[in-house]
């Protein structure tokens, strides 16, 4: 099989050449989108799901679907401890330039320039780039309090795109790494664009905890977005997946070999991606057999561990890595707190700053309380490779405290 026709795509965040199984969630960000640059009311859509389904490519999809309609986007990747004013202005000033270059908006982009200004200087955020040659609007997004100006700066930007005829999206991709402070004032700022039916709209993608996160910080923010879950794929999707793009090249593939590969994956879109694309280059003519898959085998796992798996396991701490193979020794979870700590040989309260340690960094997961799970699937499989001659660690001696 030539190497350079392989159609197969693994990578963060890169387009699948055929994405299976996400119409729905496709069609209904369309209408929404559809929907509210037109001045009608809609919610915007929060992506909750593991690792490596796919969110970010919905998300890339997401935001080609915006512009065509006619948005000016601002894609953000939210890193860890990074304030969302310093992430979202560059983006919006941008979108205000612009959108002061219509005749028609010019005015209302102009002031919206202003009370841009006002916030990056209660921010103090140093805006670079263009210079803009506008007063700051005074009285107005300058108070200091996220939840209080963050709504007024979208609002104006709404305001402006609105006389020009478009609509400004708003895409935050790991949202769940905003801190409790940045997501409280973003939903009270969709809440206010909303009550406003200003063309302004957020779609976000992120961990399965942010659906409760978003709830504890607001109320009504169950209400104010969709929270379409994003998961491995069906058998027919996954076959697809794999088939579709083989078929596309000329080429053919084994019936037993396409489900060998949802096999082994289980059906999450990274995992077809790069097991495709091994077998693949393994085959030396069309068609892929299920003896070519078997054979794709170890380089594909070891992509993976290299490039998926161990970019995370990297990060921990040792104390760290043996609560993730704590719960790895328990399947694929999720697990009780209790049980994590029963494995580990610790109290339950001297496993919790582990924990905590492990759902900031993203590794770990809670939906419910004491229940936690992987991040990224298969992940107790990898944990079991990565440490296979592993035992839980002699409990610490506590010091005794002097008087």
């Amino acid at each position: 099989m030539d190497r350079a026709n392989n159609p197969f795509a693994p990578g963060a965040g890169h387009q699948p050449p055929e994405l299976a199984g996400r119409d729905k969630i496709i069609e209904d960000a369309s209408v929404a989108l559809a929907r509210i640059i037109k001045g009608r009311p809609d919610r915007g859509h929060i992506l909750l799901g593991l690792r490596g389904v796919g969110k970010t490519v919905l998300l890339n999809r997401i935001e080609r679907v915006a512009i065509e309609l006619g948005y000016h986007v601002a894609l953000i990747e939210a890193p860890e401890e990074k304030p969302l004013a310093e992430l979202l202005l560059p983006r919006l000033k941008g979108i205000l330039i612009k959108l002061s270059r219509q005749e028609r908006a010019k005015d209302l982009a102009l002031r919206g320039l202003g009370v841009l200004r006002s916030f990056a200087s209660a921010f103090k955020i140093t805006l670079g780039g263009v210079e803009i040659e506008v007063n700051p609007e005074e009285g107005v997004a300058d108070s200091g309090d996220l939840e209080t100006d963050l709504p007024a700066m979208l609002l104006a930007a709404g305001e402006a795109a609105a006389a020009a005829g478009s609509g400004v999206a708003i895409l935050i991709d790991e949202v769940q790494y905003l801190s409790t402070t940045d997501l409280s004032a973003l939903i009270v700022a969709m809440h206010r664009v909303s009550q406003r039916n200003q063309p302004v709209v957020f779609f976000g993608a992120g961990l399965p905890q942010i659906a409760k996160l978003a709830g504890d910080a607001k109320s009504y923010a169950e209400r104010l977005f969709r929270y379409p879950p994003v998961d491995k794929l069906d058998d027919t999707a996954a076959e697809a997946a794999i088939r579709k793009p083989i078929e596309e090249e000329g080429a053919a593939i084994q019936p037993e070999a396409v489900r060998l590969i949802c096999d082994r994956t289980q059906g999450y879109p990274y995992f077809l991606q790069e097991w495709g694309y091994h077998s693949w280059d393994t085959a030396p003519h069309s068609p892929i057999t299920a003896d070519d898959v078997e054979a794709a085998g170890i380089d594909a796992t070891n992509r993976l561990d290299e490039d998926f798996f161990r970019v995370r396991f990297d990060r921990l701490t040792d104390r760290e890595k043996d609560y993730m193979r704590a719960m790895a020794e328990l399947g694929p979870g999720p697990h009780r707190s209790g049980d994590i700590a029963a494995q580990l040989k610790i109290e339950l309260r001297s496993a919790a700053p582990l924990r905590d340690s492990l759902i900031k960094k993203g590794m770990i997961y809670s939906e419910k309380h004491g229940q936690n799970g992987f991040t990224v699937p298969m992940f107790d499989d990898f944990m079991r490779r990565a440490m296979p001659e592993w035992t839980a660690p002699a409990p610490r001696k506590q010091q005794k405290r002097r008087r």
